[in-house]
């Protein structure tokens, strides 16, 4: 008697498995006999197969699974909880990570998405927009991507991940005609953290080809993963699948920027590296003790002369390069400039972040005055040096500046805003009519874990999450004065748009960087939806 009643347990659960097994198997072949009109072909053989592209009117792919070089979707839902929420629900969201080892992938993707987009306001959504595409266009697999840059006519791009993220990466960056994806709901314009059950499919574009008349038209062929079942209606509409293998993935190389389909030149969010479970644990670990060293080097800063503060500074982290032309030629004074030229020195440097003069003024080791287009009142404070705002009515600033000029030297970043990326925005020629002392100045940072600029953020912060880096690092480069007959412009000899652009040009050969016309107005209307002005409202 007590043998059978202790084994009846595990007579109990080996049914359940069995059966379990058995559906699971019933359904794998009704799946397989679904798709027995596919041709079902590994990843290897589609380069050989199709060496011509041109002539196949659709290809359909799968973006995590043929695209993405990870499969994870951890680290770009940690994105939209910290960028787009609060430190809070990252939080939330990481502590709910193992759960998903536990669930399916679609409950997973579930939680996660509940998790990052509940009560989120819609209009105010910009992450897939501003934040994503970088970090989707460093995990792009160069191998898949040109295989897709070589297909026909028509591409559309499949994916189980909100339609909201994927579709600004899908089609201004990599030129995807078509996205699938998911959409999410609504109420109230907010986000109320679910998905719709099925994907929303635009078919139309298979229309156009005849799809439904002839399904698995030898024009069309797809893309997707061998742990991807092939159940997904759109598929049924290619004549041969490729799938990808996760050893294929481990082999393919990342694109090249200088392969982007469009250049990336402005990206937001404040997280400069991609949040995986294990860099997250880095990030929450640093964060209480950036916080108190980046208080730390604040005091530092504003409360020591320049020739105490530097090491002290260096000691707790931060690192600063400082490069000198050969000549003596800063400073000096030309005597064949006429004397009612302003006395000070103008210093012109390219933007990166708000602490530009600042590190200027270590590099120097003297105090500089500073104008810029925008500042927070915090930043104005707890600035060591005096700060100016631009009004951006050209005379009242012109007369500005020169008022400035006559009491010392003076640091403008003619680009009015910070780009992070190695481009140069087009420089305003405000500068060039105001003095012929003119010395630009190259500047470059560099950051491992937060960023230190945004569009849509608190600028407030901006500083301290520079300073909350563990080890930021910056250059600052002076390069010669600009000479008397390139910078004289007063008189009529030279164009104020010559020396702008010239001063510009110099400093993108010195760093590297290459010069655009973009502006100010430009990037906060890609990132932000505004023009960037105090008070504007974001559409």
């Amino acid at each position: 008697m007590p043998k059978p009643f202790f084994f009846k347990p595990f007579f109990f659960l080996y049914r359940i498995f069995f059966r379990k097994s058995k559906r699971f198997q019933r359904s794998a072949s009704n799946s397989h006999a679904s798709q027995s009109k596919n041709h079902i072909h590994s990843f290897d053989n589609f380069a050989h197969r199709y060496p011509d592209l041109k002539n196949q009117s659709l290809i359909i792919f799968n973006m995590e699974e043929a695209l993405l070089k990870s499969s994870s979707l951890f680290p770009y839902f940690m994105l939209v909880a910290f960028e787009a929420g609060s430190l809070l629900r990252a939080l939330v969201l990481f502590l709910l990570y193992p759960l998903m080892f536990l669930v399916s992938e679609e409950v997973g993707l579930k939680i996660m998405v509940m998790v990052c987009f509940f009560g989120i306001k819609k209009e105010s959504f910009r992450i897939g927009r501003a934040v994503l595409p970088k970090f989707f266009l460093e995990d792009v697999g160069f191998e898949s991507f040109e295989m897709l840059q070589r297909a026909g006519n028509k591409k559309v791009g499949v994916s189980n991940l909100p339609r909201v993220l994927i579709e600004t990466f899908l089609k201004d960056y990599m030129e995807i005609d078509v996205v699938v994806g998911r959409e999410l709901k609504v109420f109230g314009g907010y986000f109320l953290g679910l998905m719709e059950e099925k994907k929303n499919i635009n078919l139309n574009i298979l229309d156009e080809h005849g799809g439904h008349d002839k399904m698995g038209s030898s024009d069309i062929i797809g893309i997707t993963s061998f742990n991807q079942r092939l159940d997904d209606p759109i598929f049924s509409y290619c004549k041969d699948v490729y799938r990808v293998r996760s050893s294929d993935k481990r082999t393919w190389k990342n694109l090249p920027r200088e392969k982007y389909p469009k250049k990336l030149i402005f990206h937001d969010g404040r997280l400069a590296l991609k949040p995986t479970p294990l860099e997250t644990v880095a990030i929450i670990m640093w964060a209480p003790v950036g916080f108190v060293l980046a208080v730390v080097r604040i005091l530092l800063g504003i409360s020591l002369p320049y020739e105490v503060s530097s090491p002290l500074l260096a000691f707790t982290g931060l690192r600063l390069t400082v490069r000198t032309p050969q000549t003596e030629s800063l400073v000096q004074k030309d005597p064949r400039l006429p004397n009612d030229k302003p006395k000070g020195v103008l210093y012109v440097c390219n933007h990166r972040t708000l602490l530009d003069p600042m590190y200027l003024c270590f590099a120097l080791g003297k105090n500089l005055r500073a104008v810029t287009y925008s500042l927070s009142k915090m930043s104005e404070i707890l600035a060591p040096i005096k700060t100016v705002r631009l009004t951006r009515n050209r005379q009242q600033d012109q007369d500005m500046m020169e008022r400035l000029l006559s009491q010392g030297d003076l640091v403008v970043c003619p680009e009015g805003t910070t780009c992070r990326e190695p481009y140069l925005l087009r420089f305003s020629p405000l500068f060039s009519e105001i003095s012929d002392e003119i010395v630009p100045v190259a500047v470059d940072s560099h950051v491992s874990m937060f960023h230190g600029t945004t569009a849509g953020g608190l600028k407030s912060l901006d500083p301290v999450f520079f300073l909350l880096n563990p080890s930021p690092i910056y250059t600052v480069q002076l390069l010669e004065k600009v000479s008397s007959e390139v910078s004289s412009c007063r008189h009529g000899s030279t164009s104020r748009f010559d020396v702008a652009n010239y001063v510009q040009r110099e400093l993108g050969k010195v760093l590297g960087f290459e010069c655009t016309k973009l502006t100010r107005r430009d990037k906060y209307l890609i990132l932000a939806g505004s023009e960037g002005k105090a008070g504007c409202k974001t559409a």
